[in-house]
This record gives structure tokens, C-alpha cells and sequence, in this order.
């Protein structure tokens, strides 16, 4: 009875007209910040391919050795406060206030906190370049600080357009002025003036819209929120250490230049993935909020938006993954092979991964954050030993091997866990997968026989059939094999314009 249950979630419709408006809202809010991301994506990727050109993988190395402690004290400087504001409906304008002024608060401790730690950092590293440029990065934890609770503000009331018109203004800056920088010569500068630009940007966009007042925070006024938050973020910074583990192995027993092949070989993998599950992470945890108490409406947003995700990450990560070759080598050049090997599987992990982020948001929307806490103090553990046995004994291969294989182990009681709170069968998941998982696996035969055919030739006209049999086959797969499922999302789109243009 459960898995018929959640089969019917799945397929069926919602029962009452303030579920399909909120669907409606959705696919609004989705279809935006697609726009948006992807438009940005595309202008990102362009300055990126020619960035990277520019620059030498030192220069990236240098860059991901302050990112390696840059990225944690970001999760510490957020403090969970935009999930505390999103899933603690009741607080007030004061408490509100003072959450504002928290973010604030802990900004500026995290900027005094790197100021300290910058010159430890360059002699962990054996990296004199190193301190000035975490100071200089650093500045973004203030910056950004301002806009934590009115990003979250802007989400609950589902302004996605405004955001995705802020994120594509963004990027079109950027774009410019990092292709600019690079040219200049400013070697690893360009990527510390390209994250402190996007910053300002981005905050002073936001606080146009959004601009709640400050005040000093109370702990017993905010004991909810900040109890929540308290769990999000031990969660949050324990999954950067099990997942950043990778790059202080490469950048520590490896060298710099291992460091760059890796992390280029991780930017390629992971962009287009991350892109697509940041897009829908921005606006999937307000929905889930709106229906924290509805089990049914939550298990039937999990099961579509997962089915949405993988119809779109799966080719891409896994066709990234077996034309990791000619890719590398016709768009970066031949001196970027070794990001090949681990190209390969960072890409084709990165397909399971894009589906993973979802289930977390569920269990911290319905007050189960502590749960995903516990499971990251594991992976913290388990994750940097893999990391660094692999590693040593593997190179850059080996850390892209202990993401593959050890980290879905690890995934297991997640998805235990959210299969028992929201009364989801296994069954039903995986009927939600199968169209991303035939198609890209028929997409997947097509394209080794394309590249076995065309060994002699050269490694462009190789992609180039591999990237045109790939999509032909994928496309084809999904309409002919998929076509009721296609039709149902079709109509929902229908339904979302036909809402948003004021339509019956």
C-alpha cells in the first residue's frame, strides 16, 4: 500500500487548487532561475575556458589552497540562518532583526578569524603568496554577511525573479572584468578580484529589494532558530571537511601543480551539475517549508523535482565522463591532461550526486536537521582517511576513486532515514529515476560505439559526433520510450504560464 502511495504521488496531480498553485509557484520560480543560471552558466563557462587559458594551473592551485579553509569559514559566517529563516515560520520582525544583526556579528568575527589564521596557512602550505590572498578573500565574509537573512527573506516569499535577474546581472560583470583581469596579467589576482566583485554585486542587489533593520541579538528570543541553525551548520561544516579533505591531500602531499589538474579536473565535473542542483536548492527549501506538515505533498515534491534533476544531470555528467579526453584536450590543451583521469570519474560520480542534496532540505525542513548532523561527523572521519590512502597511493585518480566508491556508502542512512520519515518506498525512487537512467544508459552505448568508430580521427570531429550522437540519442530514448512522463511535466509547465499570465 505504501509504495502504491507514493507511485500515485508521483504521477497523480495535487487535490486542491492551493496545491497546484503552489506547483504553479514552483515551476515559476524554477523556470527562472534556470533562465537565469543558465544564461550566467554560459557567460561563466565562456570567461572561464578563456581564463584558464590565461593562467597556469599554479595559479589555480595557489587559489584552491586559500579555498580549502576559505569555503569552511564561509559555512560558519552563513551559521545556517537562511534555513533557520525559511523553516522557522513564526519568527517575528524583531526576531527577524536580530538575526540580522547575528549574520552581521558573525561575519565580521570570521574576517578577524582568517586575518589570524593567513600566515599558518601559507607556512601549511609552503605558499608565501598565500596569506594576502586569504585576507584579500576573506573581506567577503562581511560583505556577504549583510545579505544572509534578506536572501532568505526573498526566497520565503518566493521572489525568484528578482534573484535570477541579480544572479544573470552578476555574472554578466564578471565575465567582463575577469576576462579584463586576466589579460591585464593579473595572474591569481583575476580569481580574487573576480570573488570579491561577485560579492558585492550580489549583496547590493539584494539589499535594494530587502533591507531589514539591525539589532543586537538575544539568545532567548532566538532559542528556535538558533537551535536549528546550530545543527545546520555543524552539519554544513562537517560535510566542507569530508568534502574539501580531497584538496588538502592534493595540495599537501601531491603539489601545487596536482592541486590545479585536480581542480580543474573537479570545476569541469561538478559545474554543470552544481549549477543545476544550486538552481533548484535556491528554490526548492521555501516549497518545502510552505508544506513542512504535509507529508504527502512533501514525498510528491521530493519524488518530481529528483525525477526533474536526473533527466537533466545524468547525460550531462556521465557523457562528460566518457568524452573526458577530446574534451580536455580540444577545449583546455594538451598541458591540462592530467585532469583527464580524474575528469572521468569526478564526472560520473557527479551524476549521483546531483540527486543527494534534496534529502537533507527534507529533514531539515521537517525539523530533523540533527540527523544529517551526525551523519556528516561520520563522513567528516571516514572521508579525509579515504582521501589520503587513496591518494598516496593513486595520485589525483585515487581521491576521485574514494568519492566514487565511499561516499555513497555513506549516503545509505540518509536515505533510510528519509524514506522513513516521509513514508517513501525504494520502489517509487526508482521509478522516479528509471527515464534519466535507460536513456542515459542507451545515450552511453551510442557513444563509445561513436568513439570506437572513430578512433583515427581527430580528437575534434570525435567530440563533435560523440556531443551530436549523445543528445540525438538521449532525446530520442525520452520521447519514445519516457513519452507520458515528458507529458506530464509539459503540463505542468503549461499550468505554471498559464498561472503566472493570469489564465484559467
Amino acid at each position: 500500500m505504501q509504495e502504491l502511495t507514493a507511485l500515485s504521488d508521483l504521477s497523480g496531480s495535487p487535490a486542491s487548487g492551493e496545491a497546484r498553485a503552489l506547483d504553479r509557484s514552483l515551476l515559476r520560480g524554477v523556470a527562472w532561475t534556470a533562465a537565469a543560471r543558465w544564461g550566467s552558466q554560459g557567460l561563466n563557462w565562456i570567461a572561464w575556458l578563456i581564463v584558464a587559458r590565461l593562467l597556469s594551473p599554479e595559479d589555480y592551485g595557489l587559489v584552491g589552497m586559500a579555498a580549502v579553509y576559505l569555503g569552511l569559514v564561509t559555512l560558519l559566517a552563513e551559521f545556517g540562518l537562511g534555513t533557520a529563516v525559511l523553516a522557522v515560520r513564526e519568527l517575528s520582525r524583531e526576531q527577524l532583526s536580530q538575526l540580522n544583526g547575528l549574520a552581521v556579528l558573525v561575519g565580521c568575527v570570521s574576517l578577524l578569524a582568517s586575518v589570524v589564521a593567513a600566515f599558518p596557512l601559507g607556512h601549511f602550505f609552503r605558499a608565501p603568496q598565500l596569506p594576502l590572498v586569504v585576507v584579500a578573500m576573506s573581506a567577503t565574509f562581511v560583505i556577504t554577511s549583510f545579505k544572509t537573512v534578506p536572501f532568505a527573506l526573498l526566497q520565503r516569499d518566493f521572489r525568484f525573479k528578482q534573484l535570477a535577474l541579480i544572479d544573470l546581472g552578476q555574472a554578466v560583470v564578471l565575465a567582463i572584468s575577469m576576462v579584463g583581469l586576466a589579460v591585464a596579467g593579473l595572474r591569481y589576482w583575476t580569481l580574487v578580484c573576480g570573488a570579491l566583485l561577485g560579492a558585492l554585486i550580489s549583496t547590493a542587489a539584494v539589499l535594494r529589494l530587502s533591507h531589514p533593520r539591525l539589532a543586537w541579538p538575544r539568545p532567548k528570543a532566538l532559542k528556535q532558530a538558533m537551535t536549528l541553525s546550530f545543527d545546520v551548520v555543524i552539519a554544513r561544516v562537517c560535510w566542507y571537511v569530508s568534502a574539501n579533505a580531497d584538496f588538502l591531500v592534493a595540495g599537501r602531499v601531491l603539489g601545487r601543480a596536482a592541486l590545479g589538474f585536480y581542480n580543474v579536473g573537479w570545476t569541469m565535473a561538478s559545474v554543470p551539475v552544481d549549477r543545476i542542483a544550486a538552481l533548484v536548492a535556491q528554490v526548492t527549501p521555501a516549497f518545502f517549508a510552505a508544506v513542512q506538515n504535509d507529508r504527502a505533498a512533501l514525498r510528491r515534491y521530493v519524488l518530481r523535482i529528483t525525477e526533474g534533476i536526473a533527466l537533466i544531470t545524468f547525460p550531462l555528467a556521465l557523457g562528460l565522463a566518457l568524452v573526458a579526453r577530446d574534451f580536455v584536450l580540444v577545449v583546455l590543451g594538451s598541458r591540462w591532461e592530467g585532469t583527464i583521469g580524474p575528469l572521468r570519474l569526478l564526472a560520473a560520480y557527479a551524476a549521483f550526486r546531483s540527486i543527494v542534496p534534496l534529502l537533507p532540505q527534507a529533514l531539515q525542513i521537517i525539523g530533523d536537521a540533527r540527523f544529517e548532523m551526525w551523519r556528516m561527523a561520520a563522513a567528516a572521519t571516514v572521508m579525509p582517511a579515504s582521501f589520503y590512502v587513496c591518494g598516496q597511493r593513486w595520485g589525483t585518480i585515487g581521491l576521485a576513486v574514494a568519492w566514487m566508491f565511499v561516499d555513497p556508502v555513506l549516503a545509505v542512512p540518509l536515505y533510510r532515514r528519509v524514506f522513513s520519515k516521509i513514508a517513501l518506498s525504494p520502489k517509487a525512487y526508482l521509478v522516479a529515476l528509471w527515464p534519466a537512467l535507460s536513456a542515459t544508459a542507451l545515450m552511453a552505448v551510442v557513444v563509445l560505439t561513436v568513439g570506437a568508430v572513430g578512433r583515427g580521427w581527430t580528437a575534434g570531429a570525435r567530440l563533435s559526433a560523440e556531443i551530436a550522437a549523445a543528445m540525438v540519442t538521449y532525446g530520442l530514448t525520452c520521447l519514445v520510450l519516457h513519452r507520458e512522463r515528458l507529458q506530464a511535466f509539459a503540463e505542468l509547465v503549461v499550468a505554471a504560464r498559464r498561472g503566472s499570465e493570469g489564465r484559467p
